[in-house]
């Protein structure tokens, strides 16, 4: 008779087991340990990250340039449609770089989760293969997209310092970034989970990040919008409440110094709020499922 149809033998192998040391391989380790586990796989993080980037491109005729056309290209279409088409520009100094770091911001977070959501499912022969931190996974597509942003930035450091100048309040950036790749992190971690075990959601996010797109301010001011509209004050504190719209508007901040006046409230003490919130709360959502990814 088999053990997984008798319950006795069954226990006596837990015994046994546990009598020498044994435990389950797949057993969700605890919380502290596997942090631990995770930090000294930081360079496989890293290399794992790296080689996801060279692959992107690898097909390309021009490799990795497209680093920097792809972000550009999208800028110069959002552009020509929002900013010239639908006069989203008028009454915004420089509109290019205002539009151009909306964009930026947004598509860090936007591809963070859209590509972290198939992190699991696109692995599934190296997890069933090795013991390791699911969490590594994700971690890896956030730092990807950070390679990615960190390009992103150099070409906007350019188009501001040649239209405005260069100025002390860029070192605001770090700190702006460091916040939302915290917040990048924790929604990676949810939407791996997600996508593990719901596999519509990799088809369900591209709508909800376009709708997302258009409701953060990324092509126009909202201050502006609201007050042609002659919106109750309370509209604005609940729109600044998004934290896309919270990240993109402390980036504004630190890099172009007209933007005062399209300022969003206390976006600085949402950016981290949210940065917490999504951190704490999507490492757990993810770790609390780490003994079930693999299976089936």
């Amino acid at each position: 008779m088999s053990t997984a149809a008798d319950p006795a033998g069954t226990a006596e192998l837990a015994a046994m087991a546990e009598r020498h040391g044994l435990s389950r391989s797949s057993a969700r380790p605890e919380l502290p340990g596997y942090l631990r586990e995770l930090w000294s796989r930081r360079q496989f993080i890293v290399s794992y990250a790296r080689a996801r980037t060279y692959a992107m491109y690898a097909g390309a005729r021009l490799g990795s340039v497209w680093q920097v056309l792809t972000p550009l290209l999208n800028a110069a279409v959002y552009y020509l449609a929002f900013g010239v088409l639908l006069g989203t520009k008028n009454g915004i100094p420089n509109y290019p770089a205002f539009l151009i770091c909306g964009m930026f911001v947004f598509t860090y977070t936007q591809r963070s989760m859209t590509e972290g959501s198939r992190a699991i499912s696109l692995n599934m022969s190296l997890i069933r293969t090795l013991h390791f931190p699911r969490a590594t996974l994700p971690l890896a597509y956030v730092v990807n997209e950070l390679n990615q942003m960190a390009v992103s930035m150099g070409i906007l450091f350019l188009l501001v310092g040649f239209t405005d100048g260069v100025s002390l309040k860029w070192f605001l950036v770090i700190p702006a970034l460091a916040l939302q790749t915290m917040f990048n992190i924790g929604m990676t971690l949810i939407f791996a989970r997600l996508g593990t075990f719901v596999s519509d959601i990799s088809q369900l996010l591209p709508f909800v990040t376009r709708t997302w797109l258009y409701a953060s301010g990324i092509f126009f001011s909202i201050p502006d919008k609201l007050a042609a509209l002659d919106a109750p004050p309370w509209v604005i504190h609940l729109l600044a409440l998004n934290p896309i719209t919270a990240y993109i508007d402390i980036v504004r901040r630190a890099l172009l110094d007209q933007h005062e006046q399209h300022q969003l409230p206390y976006a600085w003490p949402i950016a981290a709020a949210w940065a917490v919130i999504a951190l704490v709360g999507g490492f757990i959502y993810f770790w609390r499922a780490e003994d079930r990814y693999g299976r089936g």
